[in-house]
């Protein structure tokens, strides 16, 4: 699973757009104009770009066609509302154009709608016989609904988004909580041990000494 990479110029924004992802178990990058997004698209891989229209310097129009070649999916995020407005993204090749202001979830769906037309995301998650519907916010078990708190939700996303990945506990605060931890902080630990109790996944979620916890590829 490769970061999707936000092009914002305004820091509000681009951190709320970033932690509304990382929170439903994205990885993110951000870039604050378009000349910065260019070199990191030459560098790197994104299975998405949300790129703004109204940039310092190359704006989200002109940068599209640089990104188009790289075969990565593009929706704009701006304030320009006009229909004119819209015509001209989707015809330059972009998947979808949402206006600002937007709400977290209108976000979510809507690059779970691109990721899955692309063949790079999945509407659900599944791994072993629980299944995560990151748009209804709904997590099941063997077809029965079970019932979780924000962050133990917000975690669970993480694991499941990246199945026998050893995630370090700073990625995963900084994720989930948005910052890094206190010192001495048990607070991912018990949000852990929440989980595998409600799931019945206490040899499931293994803990990486030195490292944070893994969620085992294919649970049963």
């Amino acid at each position: 699973m490769k970061p999707i990479l936000i092009v914002e110029d305004e820091p509000n924004i681009r951190n709320l757009i970033a932690l509304t992802l990382r929170r439903a178990g994205y990885a993110t990058s951000q870039a604050a104009d378009g000349i910065q997004a260019a070199d990191m698209i030459e560098e790197n891989q994104y299975d998405l770009v949300l790129l703004d229209v109204m940039l310092p310097g190359v704006d989200g129009f002109e940068l599209i066609d640089y990104i188009l070649p790289t075969g990565t999916p593009v929706i704009f995020l701006t304030a320009k509302a006009g229909v004119n407005d819209r015509v001209k993204g989707l015809r330059l090749g972009a998947d979808d154009y949402i206006v600002k202001p937007f709400e977290p979830a209108e976000l979510l769906a809507r690059v779970e709608s691109v990721l899955r037309r692309a063949g790079r995301g999945s509407t659900v998650l599944r791994v072993g016989d629980v299944e995560m519907d990151p748009v209804a916010l709904v997590v099941t078990k063997n077809g029965e609904p079970v019932h979780l708190k924000p962050m133990e939700y917000n975690l669970l996303a993480q694991l499941m988004r990246n199945p026998g990945v050893a995630l370090y506990r700073s990625v995963l605060y900084e994720r989930v909580w948005g910052s890094e931890p206190e010192e001495d902080t048990r607070t991912l630990d018990i949000h852990i041990q929440r989980l595998r109790k409600k799931l019945d996944w206490a040899d499931t979620i293994e803990t990486v000494r030195g490292v944070g916890y893994r969620l085992k590829g294919d649970p049963k």
